[in-house]
């Protein structure tokens, strides 16, 4: 019978009373800007809207939206159809840069904004603000459980410091990964180095690295995003995996295995974009 244990480690992200803290649900947005007539970016906008991709690497997206727009010149039907081609090339711009098709949830023309003037002067300009296309991302909110910290916290020998035998399975609590990556939140790296430091002193131990994900059907964490290949459980063991053997982990020790979804925990999904150990050999004395 396969026994499970944990390694326990707090992280605190910040003091809360009175239970647990829920950041709030952010939207980013942009506008691109285009030439009258025209529904390809120019040059300067395309580098504009690379810069705002970039910024969307480390987030978390929950969905993306975006609307075409024109000034006032031009029939309602023609507005309509050039604003949605507006939108739709931005859309291929985004795909193009690495965004995920299936974060994109709604895109629609909007055909012309009503023209607004203060100043006659301004007509050129205002004009030139209406000729645009929207980016909404709508981010998923953090929930993050508050636990109340003693000022001293006892080491607790258990898990990867405990008394262990082939077959046993460790739990790296607090090892989480960013959804649709291979690679660890920031939070984590802290605990991962504490993991290669024991591994270090139990040099004794030889085991078997399980990469997991939290979900399969959407393919929201089923596939890698770096390099669009459907194998994230495997691209999450074989970090783990690197990070150990260059932290002076033997490559002999190790092993790693990609697990998919087939064994979830239950609970929030972020618990089961994880990683376990499993103990294979144990040298003796």
């Amino acid at each position: 019978m396969i026994k499970y244990y944990r390694l326990f480690y707090v992280v605190l992200f910040f003091k809360c009373v009175g239970g647990p803290a829920v950041w709030a649900q952010d939207v980013l947005k942009h506008e691109v800007y285009f030439t009258t007539d025209q529904f390809n970016v120019i040059e300067t906008e395309v580098n504009r809207l690379s810069v705002f991709i970039d910024t969307l690497k480390t987030k978390r997206i929950e969905k993306i939206s975006i609307f075409g727009f024109c000034d006032d010149r031009g029939s309602d039907m023609y507005n309509l159809k050039l604003s949605l081609k507006r939108a739709e090339e931005i859309k291929a711009l985004l795909i193009s840069k690495g965004v995920n098709d299936s974060l994109v949830s709604n895109i629609d023309g909007k055909g012309e904004v009503l023209l607004k003037l203060i100043d006659q002067k301004d007509l050129k300009l205002v004009r030139s603000f209406n000729r645009k296309v929207e980016v909404s991302v709508v981010l998923l909110p953090e929930i993050v459980e508050v636990v109340d910290v003693p000022e001293k916290i006892e080491e607790k020998k258990e898990g990867l410091e405990g008394n262990l035998k082939v077959g046993d399975k460790v739990l790296l609590d607090n090892l989480l990964f960013k959804t649709g990556h291979s690679y660890l939140i920031q939070e984590s790296i802290p605990v991962l180095e504490n993991i290669a430091k024991i591994l270090r002193q139990r040099d004794d131990l030889h085991f078997t690295i399980l990469g997991h994900v939290c979900c399969t059907s959407n393919g929201r964490d089923a596939i890698d995003e770096k390099t669009g290949k459907r194998n994230l459980s495997l691209a999450r063991a074989k970090y783990v995996y690197d990070y150990l053997s260059k932290n002076g982990i033997k490559r002999q020790r190790m092993r790693y295995l990609g697990m998919k979804h087939k064994y979830p925990l239950g609970g929030s999904p972020k618990f089961d974009r994880r990683v376990e150990i499993e103990i294979t050999f144990i040298e003796e004395d």
